[in-house]
């Protein structure tokens, strides 16, 4: 017999596991809103909430007169979801005609037919167009559905190559490369930021003004010593002078030797992948540049005057089994000649006055080994053998400039010291650092490494070099209009077995102007072709600096001393010929600008009396309506020493000459140039 089913004990099972569940479904709610109430806050504000990065400009650089070199501009990135696009623009019943309108905008801005084919196909979920662009330029492409825009920014590089090389690059993502960027990164960086922003509920983003962005810190501001007006003369000079010459590179370094700011720094090679500053990074022998300073140190240590005359042996000598000899022999030569017509002779029996450690410490004490501290990240410290390593012969090599390396701004450096009285400056690129609200942080003040010479030694080989220039072995360089001293050197190139036959490095380091210098310009070409020798292939380049120099208003020169000097009577050891009707070659005569042929005469010394110079006429150009350069450049081509007047105000017109177009003159007479108003 079976027994009935009790329906209260069936009630009491469901009631149980309602109330079971009920239960559970409270202390969830209990778990969820008291207890979790904070981790479900926080995932319910990611899914609302999205930000974004906001990328940080690096800092702006500028040159010396503010100009700007480098700087940051800000774009955007575009990424694109076509099936947001087509979802949208089919809502609205015009989606085939809204998405010509798109791609059309897409073409407009340079974007390829293939990646315009991807953003039709509607499966895709995501295109990323690559590039950056101007918002400006992609706003109507930005303010549609699907459309997303995202920060960026580009670092606009200097246009000129010598720039870009100093400077240096920073990649896509604001890191830097090479050069200047990468030294300087902790200054020129900035401090990212990040937009808050919103999702609706078709996952579209806005910004919400219940959430403050973080905004980004642009870098410092880097205020270089470079002047770029300098700058971009001595890369156009540079680029000829490697063209006419038929050179491999070159180097131009040009600084303020009482402050040691370097004004322009150029360096050019055939390879255009090259970024290196090669005036910083790549060392060289430098050959009679090296000269002067032993000069210099023998008058310091008072073993040697300017007018002490040594027997040159007629311009062959033998030393230890090594024959010496001389591009201009002479019989007998004081000191004061042996710098002007570069005898090695006359300086390897000069430098034998020094012990070993004398020597060492001559050139140790100019800088050379040592790097100049410079704030670049591949510079090279050059050079420098210490006195145990030498050879019977390094003492006669060291004097002539050999068996020792430096760098182009290492030598300038040195020159410096000549030129400001015997005082080695630590040479500076960076003039000023601020913040982005302007608050100068850093300012370059003169730093004295140590002295090298005297004022009177300096002052005596500024004189040396300056008869270099006016009747030595720079006279064919033509720079004798302008009061500049100087120093020309012709040096083999050493290879991995040593020096490369028919390989040479043609040099000149000058300052302008002689007596009071405000510019030391140092030119460097390597292996040129059509002239080895730094008087004719390196020289005539800085009379094409100067020219433009001084016709240029924002060059860093100080006009107001830049006195003209009397016309010096030439030593007869150059017997000038005159070429009425010579005319410049026009492929050269940026580069080299000749009016007179010069013809070496033997002479018995250098003291005896020889044939005085012809004097050349010449009749003054008229430039009047050129722009105020080429004026400048044509009466120099014509021989004639340009002054500017009224050089702070009038336009870039030429104007007038005194005296006037047409009036002969001697050759070397000062024609003043003024200005159109």
């Amino acid at each position: 017999m079976i027994e009935p089913r009790i329906p209260w004990k069936r009630a009491g099972l469901v009631q149980a596991g309602f109330l079971i569940f009920a239960l559970a479904l409270v202390g969830r709610a209990v778990k969820v809103q008291l207890l979790d109430r904070d981790l479900w806050r926080q995932k319910a504000r990611a899914q609302q909430m999205a930000s974004k990065p906001l990328p940080a400009p690096r800092g702006t650089i500028l040159d010396a007169n503010g100009i700007v070199l480098v700087e940051s501009r800000q774009l955007v990135k575009i990424t694109i979801a076509p099936n947001q696009v087509v979802a949208t623009l089919r809502r609205k019943g015009d989606g085939i005609e809204r998405m010509a309108t798109l791609t059309r905008a897409l073409a407009l801005a340079g974007v390829s037919k293939e990646l315009i084919a991807k953003v039709r196909d509607t499966s895709r979920k995501w295109v990323e167009i690559p590039g950056r662009y101007l918002a400006t330029d992609v706003s109507n492409i930005t303010s549609l559905y699907g459309v997303n825009s995202t920060p960026a920014l580009e670092r606009v590089p200097p246009a000129n190559d010598g720039l870009r090389r100093l400077v240096g690059r920073a990649d896509d993502a604001g890191g830097p490369v090479d050069g200047l960027e990468k030294s300087l990164d902790q200054i020129l960086r900035g401090e990212g930021g990040r937009e808050s922003l919103v999702r609706d509920a078709r996952g579209r983003r806005m910004r919400s003004p219940a959430v403050p962005d973080a905004a980004p810190t642009p870098g410092n501001t880097v205020v270089l010593s470079i002047n770029q007006g300098l700058q971009d003369i001595a890369e156009r000079a540079l680029g000829e002078a490697v063209a006419t010459m038929r050179a491999t590179g070159g180097d131009i370094v040009m600084l303020d030797p009482t402050t040691g700011e370097v004004r322009a720094m150029v360096s050019h090679r055939a390879d255009k992948r090259s970024t290196v500053a090669t005036a910083l990074s790549e060392p060289y022998e430098p050959g009679s540049t090296l000269k002067p300073f032993a000069a210099a140190r023998l008058l310091d240590l008072g073993r040697a005057r300017s007018d002490e005359i040594i027997n040159t042996h007629g311009g062959k000598w033998e030393l230890n089994g090594r024959k010496i000899e001389d591009d201009h022999p002479l019989r007998e030569a004081s000191l004061f000649d042996v710098i002007k017509f570069s005898s090695n002779i006359g300086i390897i029996q000069f430098a034998g006055r020094f012990s070993r450690d004398e020597q060492f410490e001559l050139y140790r004490d100019l800088g050379f080994g040592t790097p100049t501290g410079m704030p670049y990240p591949v510079e090279s410290q050059g050079r420098l053998p210490v006195p145990r390593t030498w050879t019977a012969l390094t003492p006669a090599s060291l004097a002539m400039g050999y068996e020792v390396s430096v760098t182009p701004m290492q030598l300038a450096t040195a020159y410096a010291a000549i030129a400001n009285g015997g005082e080695l400056l630590e040479p500076a690129i960076v003039k000023e650092i601020r913040t982005p609200s302007g608050e100068v942080t850093y300012r370059h003040t003169r730093r004295v490494v140590r002295r090298v010479m005297t004022e009177a030694s300096a002052r005596a080989v500024r004189g040396m070099l300056r008869g270099v220039v006016e009747a030595g072995t720079a006279v064919g360089s033509n720079l004798s209009t302008f009061d500049v001293a100087g120093k020309t050197g012709t040096s083999k190139v050493a290879g991995p077995h040593g020096y490369i036959a028919g390989r040479y490095t043609a040099s000149f380091v000058g300052m302008f102007p002689a007596d009071n210098p405000q510019l030391v310009i140092l030119v460097k070409l390597d292996s040129p072709t059509k002239s080895i020798y730094g008087g004719r292939a390196a020289a005539p380049v800085s009379k094409v600096v100067l020219q433009a120099a001084l016709a240029a208003r924002d060059a860093a020169l100080d006009r107001r001393t830049l006195a003209e000097e009397p016309s010096r009577k030439r030593e007869p050891v150059l017997t000038p010929v005159v070429m009425a009707d010579a005319k410049p070659d026009p492929r050269v005569a940026t580069i080299v600008a000749p009016t007179v042929v010069e013809t070496v005469v033997e002479t018995a010394a250098v003291a005896a009396p020889a044939p005085a110079p012809v004097v050349a006429m010449r009749t003054v150009p008229d430039v009047a309506g050129m722009p105020v350069r080429r004026a400048v450049y044509e009466l120099h081509r014509a021989g004639f020493r340009a002054a500017l007047a009224g050089t702070t105000s009038g336009g870039d017109k030429a104007a007038r000459t005194s005296p006037a177009a047409g009036t002969a003159l001697t050759t070397g007479s000062r024609v003043t140039l003024e200005r159109a108003p």
